[in-house]
């Protein structure tokens, strides 16, 4: 059947047939049709049945004829029908349509019971460059779908600067339905929040719930104004729902206030809000909180995300026992535990451990590294350094199936970290991982050689060989290992001119 005789047949259809021959005719009509057929698909989008409204609406944002959509399908947008509301939306949408009827029609359907109208209004009006009903916008911070309170959320940013929306994003943080307050209060610009004080500060002890609360004590404690400071405290001593306590004590955690140690000592125990009290005690410091603390990371029956806060605080506080309370925290059933306690020998790392830790810490490192992937980052920052862990490594490096885990091997071979008696014969390590599938490894492998030749001082046996790999790299899918091969081959060019062997 020609294309001819296809559209004759969809328009008898569409005279003739029943209601599903309708809205096929009209869908097909649309597919295969002209600019001249516009006429009959704007006729069809006042059937009175809706399958046939809808297969016009589908119809018109096939055929492409924005005049025709701007006719009737802001009408279509209002339809009693959902699914002729959706197509309708859709095909507006397909249209490019910026009439004021479409966009008071996308306006609409913010309010729409279905949350997929919901989501094409809010897709249309952020392409056509519109808040479109600000109200209605700023409402659906409160949506209970995400991908409707998501997409409402970066609309309010794009928009922040406007005067309605920013206006309405005050009264919704200070008068709004609950769920929406909570975004609103957390977006709300610092300069608002001035003018809003008196009505937060009465929120803070009174608000309707607890998410609002918790909201509005993230917007006070952005202010910085002693008696919204000492409000926050007075509320923190004597607050007893732990979602808010874990709240402020977040917020405070790191000022090092010592009003902050007795409401901490008390949430200890909360499995909720106690990591934010372990975190704030070691924002204090002292005796008290490293007493409070090192019964927590001794205590088998401390709750697993308070042990891990814990561990993390007794590092960054820098005990002279945080290694070895840490060390045995590495092998905890609980992964957040095993990250906390490397976290707190991260902070250690940083003034250096003493002579009597390194081994200790390199070999229980080293023989994690394998096994926690995820913090290999974290484990390759530690093990800097530290020339003890250097046999392990070199055992691993050939061991482990993980390329991140090579990697960070590698990189913690390369003379520029550590060196020890066995640095001259890690070349031949090297070399075998040039050939490596994961290119990461690849570039630690070339720099490692380079910075041998540099810490060594001499040229690789079988110079001419490595030389034609090195060469070979130059074709490397990766930028990065071309780099590396390059800076490896001006490497060993220096020192071939500066090596005895020359002469």
């Amino acid at each position: 059947m020609t294309t001819e005789h296809q559209v004759a047949f969809f328009l008898r259809e569409l005279e003739t047939g029943d209601t599903w021959r309708r809205a096929a005719a009209a869908k097909g009509l649309g597919k295969l049709g002209d600019t001249e057929h516009a006429a009959v698909l704007v006729r069809a989008a006042a059937d009175p049945a809706p399958e046939v409204r809808e297969g016009a609406a589908v119809g018109l944002g096939r055929l492409g004829v924005p005049e025709a959509g701007a006719e009737v399908l802001p009408a279509l947008m209002d339809d009693d029908d959902p699914w002729v509301r959706r197509k309708a939306s859709l095909a507006s949408i397909r249209l490019g349509l910026r009439d004021r009827e479409v966009v008071d029609a996308y306006g609409r359907l913010l309010g729409d019971p279905d949350h997929h109208l919901r989501i094409n209004a809010l897709e249309a009006l952020r392409e056509l460059g519109v808040p479109g009903d600000v109200p209605a916008l700023v409402r659906l911070l409160g949506d209970p779908a995400y991908g409707v309170w998501g997409r409402a959320r970066a609309m309010v940013y794009d928009f922040q600067k406007d005067p309605d929306v920013e206006a309405e994003l005050v009264r919704t943080a200070q008068w709004g339905a609950d769920a929406a307050r909570v975004h609103a209060l957390w977006m709300l610009p610092d300069q608002p929040t001035d003018r809003l004080l008196p009505s937060l500060l009465r929120d803070l002890t009174d608000g309707p719930s607890t998410e609002v609360r918790c909201a509005v004590a993230f917007r006070l404690a952005r202010v910085n104004r002693p008696e919204t400071q000492d409000a926050l405290f007075a509320v923190l001593e004597a607050e007893r729902d732990p979602e808010m306590a874990s709240q402020l004590l977040f917020l405070f955690g790191r000022s090092g206030d010592e009003r902050l140690l007795d409401p901490a000592s008390r949430w200890l125990s909360d499995e909720r809000a106690g990591p934010s009290a372990a975190s704030a005690l070691g924002a204090v410091g002292g005796k008290t909180a490293t007493k409070l603390l090192r019964a927590l990371l001794t205590d088998p029956a401390t709750p697993a995300s308070t042990l891990a806060a814990a561990a993390k605080a007794y590092g960054e506080m820098g005990r002279w026992d945080a290694v070895w309370l840490l060390l045995p925290l590495l092998d905890h059933a609980a992964p957040k535990v095993d990250e906390g306690a490397l976290r707190g020998l991260d902070a250690l790392a940083d003034p250096g451990f003493r002579p009597w830790e390194r081994a200790a810490v390199a070999r229980a490192l080293v023989a994690r590294l394998d096994v926690n992937p995820i913090l290999v980052g974290v484990a390759e920052r530690v093990l800097t350094g530290l020339s003890e862990a250097l046999p392990g490594l070199r055992d691993l490096v050939d061991r482990t199936s993980s390329p991140i885990v090579r990697t960070a091997a590698l990189s913690l071979l390369d003379p520029h970290n550590a060196t020890d008696a066995d640095t001259p014969h890690d070349l031949p390590l090297f070399v075998r991982h040039l050939d490596d599938t994961d290119w990461w490894v690849r570039k630690a492998a070339a720099e490692g050689i380079t910075h041998w030749m540099q810490e060594t001082g001499t040229l690789p046996p079988d110079e001419e060989r490595l030389r034609d790999r090195l060469t070979a790299l130059g074709s490397d899918p990766s930028d990065s290992v071309r780099e590396a091969a390059a800076e490896t081959l001006r490497a060993l060019a220096a020192s071939r001119r500066s090596s005895p062997r020359r002469r």
